[in-house]
């Protein structure tokens, strides 16, 4: 059960929810329930609006709350439920919170709610807002032009590249465990991977986060 002073939201909007392998960054390859909150503080996430968005290389859809197992959940204990029903059972349960921008809703209450359940808590954010008490991965996705909030981690990962970040050593101050080089994923893809290994190369600091799930057709 949820911690007594965690306070829960009246209702919680989720995308969609699945269980599939972690594409990305350090937890590549591990299982994982995927719960995509609906909504964003840097787009709308329609398409007439991305010119202007804070965000513009989006890739993800997060409108609404019709996408497989989406929907509208009343309260923290009823949303952990609904993620531990997509658990197969076995090995160690692990939820990834991911958006649009999971801090706008993800609070203590559902870390503490799925906590209860087995589950170890994972975040992606664009670390523009403090993530909630008890959050046990952080990985945050700096954007241009916005102040980072969540300057600390476990994991930073940004894609790369981007000309308000020629440098990704700007950010290798930050207290983050890991930090991942994400190529963009537009037209010139395979420049940019070739780019982003030369960049991991020089900088050993960093480590090549691929997008596996779009090379292999995992959800």
């Amino acid at each position: 059960m949820a911690r007594p002073n965690a306070m829960s939201r009246l209702n919680y909007t989720v995308k969609e929810t699945y269980f599939t392998l972690q594409g990305e960054g350090v937890h590549t390859g591990r299982a994982a329930v995927f719960c995509r909150f609906s909504g964003c503080n840097l787009w709308t996430g329609r398409e007439r609006d991305r010119a202007t968005a804070h965000c513009r290389f989006c890739d993800t859809d997060f409108v609404g709350t019709d996408g497989p197992g989406g929907g509208r959940f009343a309260g923290a204990e009823a949303l952990a439920a609904h993620v531990a029903s997509f658990w197969p059972g076995g090995g160690r349960p692990f939820v990834v919170f991911t958006g649009g921008e999971p801090t706008l809703q993800l609070d203590a209450a559902v870390v503490a709610a799925c906590h209860a359940r087995g589950f170890e808590v994972a975040i992606e954010t664009n670390g523009t807002r403090a993530v909630a008490e008890g959050v046990d991965w952080i990985c945050v996705s700096p954007k241009p032009g916005l102040p980072l909030v969540q300057t600390h981690g476990h994991e930073l990962k940004l894609v790369y590249p981007q000309a308000e970040f020629p440098d990704p050593e700007v950010f290798a101050g930050l207290a983050f465990e890991y930090f991942c080089l994400q190529p963009l994923d537009d037209a010139q893809q395979a420049a940019h991977v070739a780019a982003a290994v030369a960049y991991c190369q020089a900088h050993p600091r960093w480590r090549l986060s691929l997008q596996t799930h779009k090379l292999t057709g995992i959800p």
